[in-house]
């Protein structure tokens, strides 16, 4: 077993939560979840605990494990773990990780907000990346991300069809650690409407900001214009 058992228990348990394997809305106790994927306790535990963080079980005291039905309701495609906040490895629906169509990548010489944003002079010149993400042949979002060559300067069309933020953590050991991410809704414009496959009348969802390096150089703008159906973003709020 890898030092990351516990989030395949994670992955494994979401699938059959989804798929409907827990009618009673009750988790087994950790010792059968212990042999029926046979590791230690400490490892179920681990799985538990991650899952009671962010919301998808609670645990009764005396009665055991629950599933909190919101989440079933709410199934958010945001799924942060791992060391990197990309969307290749962090999006995901029902443990489907999303598709990338590149739309199109250019260089272009950075506007005044892409100077105040990523801290740029205005010959620091940028790659303007706008890419397609697709769960199966349905597209979800269109996003358009902007960043300095002067931090990367080999980006090319193979490895923007993959995941760029996985390309630096392994050729550069660059991790993006840290986001600053703003969430809105708009009208969708035409654009929107011909490639997320949305009707004049329905909004698109947006989401954009900063996506930092861990030692705080900001890597990257982006901007993520979402079918709204898909942007489902839960959170789990505690008191101590």
């Amino acid at each position: 077993m890898t030092q990351f058992v516990y989030k395949q228990i994670i992955d494994d348990l979401k699938m059959k939560i989804f798929a409907g394997e827990y009618p009673d809305m009750r988790l087994p106790d950790e010792r059968t979840l212990s042999e029926t994927y046979q590791v230690s306790r400490s490892s179920i535990k681990r799985a538990l605990a991650k899952m009671e963080s962010v919301g998808i079980i609670f645990k009764k005291r005396g009665s055991g494990t629950f599933i909190n039905p919101l989440y079933i309701k709410n199934e958010s495609i945001f799924n942060y773990e791992g060391s990197n906040l990309g969307v290749t490895d962090n999006f995901q629906m029902h443990g489907t990780k999303p598709k990338v169509k590149v739309l199109s990548f250019e260089v272009i010489p950075p506007t005044k907000e892409l100077q105040r944003d990523l801290f740029l002079g205005p010959h620091d010149f940028v790659y303007k990346i706008v890419r397609l993400r697709l769960f199966d042949d349905e597209p979800f979002m269109i996003e358009t991300g902007y960043i300095p060559i002067k931090i990367v300067q080999d980006l090319n069309q193979t490895i923007i069809e993959g995941s760029i933020f996985n390309y630096l953590e392994d050729s550069r050991n660059l991790a993006v650690t840290k986001s600053f991410l703003s969430v809105f809704a708009e009208p969708s414009e035409p654009h929107d409407q011909e490639l997320l496959h949305l009707s004049p009348n329905e909004p698109v969802s947006i989401m954009e900001g900063i996506f930092f390096l861990d030692n705080g150089t900001p890597l990257e703008f982006s901007h993520m214009r979402f079918h709204y159906k898909y942007l489902k973003f839960n959170t789990f709020v505690s008191v101590t």
